[in-house]
């Protein structure tokens, strides 16, 4: 059963990072994911060396750069030495480690095991943080370039076509359909410019509040699961950052229910944050693990299979970690395959949008040269 994974370890109480925050602790912090990994990655060879806890995060304060780090490690010393527990010190900095963060640490604590628990941390975050460069690589150029395509139409209609307009209007009638209808949106970029400005800034501003809604927030987290295309990229992002957590907490002691509490604030979908706290609902009255994959649609069937095969035999942690590590490998080669289909595509794109608007130049430039000769 999945409640024996959880319990062959001593688990700490899971630590609520909310409570009694002090005025020490950054709302807007400066900590960023590459300096939390510092952090990790140099901690864990200090104790993995040998060396006390305290006197370490002493030691990590001198080396680094950040100041809002620093303060942070100062802060976590000064609890340490007073006597309180190292994930009780984490937890009153949520801005900069997560509940899945401090619960781990909370279970090492437990069981003497915490220079491998943050190792495992640290190598969880580095997956994470590969996932989303390639997730940035894949569409960063495509984006590029249709930005690019829509300033040099702006720009071609802007300065160009005007140089033309008063040659063109003595054949206005002959005109190709494309050069009239660039003709009419020149005129219209020129003359009420200020006011498309105006309404593009302030349609991107209702758009933005809209988004950050709860309403907004509802329909585009349902989109990301229903949208065929989408759905099965998000639902593999999603899978993989849940079962990596809760694998690496299961492995490490952290009870169920305590390790999807972590696993909701790594997923960014409510849809899926409900999918998971029914989940949690039906652990807690004993229905396990599988009852709960199996009960959402959108979850793959493999999923499900082995997630109920790693409950049966009491593999469910070994069997998360693979499942994540399945999905990521598949995950990095159809963006792979994205990525090459939509580089050429968007040429291919910008090549017929230059072509439209050079023939709608020349074209009539060629009937002009006819009526002089």
């Amino acid at each position: 059963m999945a409640i024996e994974i959880s319990t062959t370890k001593k688990a700490a109480a899971p630590v609520e990072t909310g409570a009694s925050m002090p005025a020490l602790s950054l709302r807007r912090t400066g900590v960023s994911a590459k300096d939390r990994m510092f952090f990790t990655e140099r901690l864990a060879l200090l104790l993995e060396t040998g060396g006390a806890l305290q006197p370490s995060l002493l030691a990590l304060k001198e080396q680094t750069d950040n100041v809002h780090l620093s303060a942070v490690i100062g802060d976590l010393s000064d609890e340490v030495l007073g006597g309180k527990p190292f994930s009780r010190a984490l937890a009153r900095h949520p801005e900069v480690f997560s509940l899945t963060y401090v619960n781990l640490v909370g279970a090492s604590e437990q069981g003497g095991f915490m220079h491998r628990v943050l190792t495992q941390l640290q190598q969880m975050e580095e997956k994470s943080e590969k996932l989303r460069s390639t997730l940035f690589a894949a569409f960063s150029y495509p984006a590029f370039l249709l930005c690019f395509s829509f300033a040099v139409v702006c720009f071609i209609l802007v300065v160009v076509f005007p140089k033309f307009g008063n040659l063109f209007q003595s054949i206005y009638d002959q005109l190709p359909i494309t050069t009239r209808f660039l003709m009419a949106g020149s005129d219209i970029l020129r003359t009420y410019w200020i006011a498309l400005i105006a309404g593009g800034a302030g349609m991107l501003l209702v758009v933005f509040r809209w988004l950050k809604s709860e309403g907004g927030k509802e329909v585009i987290d349902r989109l990301k699961l229903k949208i065929p295309g989408l759905k099965q990229l998000f639902v593999q992002v999603y899978m993989i950052h849940m079962l990596r957590v809760m694998g690496l907490s299961l492995v490490n002691g952290v009870s169920v229910v305590d390790a999807l509490k972590s696993c909701r604030e790594v997923v960014d979908n409510n849809l899926f944050r409900r999918f998971m706290a029914d989940i949690e609902h039906g652990v807690d009255e004993g229905r396990g693990l599988a009852a709960g994959f199996e009960q959402a649609a959108f979850v793959p069937s493999m999923v499900r299979q082995m997630i109920r095969t790693g409950e049966e035999s009491g593999n469910l942690a070994v069997v998360m970690e693979r499942i994540a590590d399945f999905y990521e490998r598949d995950l990095e080669k159809k963006i792979q395959v994205v990525s090459k289909i939509a580089e050429p595509l968007m040429l291919l794109v910008m090549g017929v949008l230059v072509g439209v608007i050079v023939s709608s130049l020349i074209l009539p430039i060629f009937k002009l040269s006819k009526a002089v000769h």
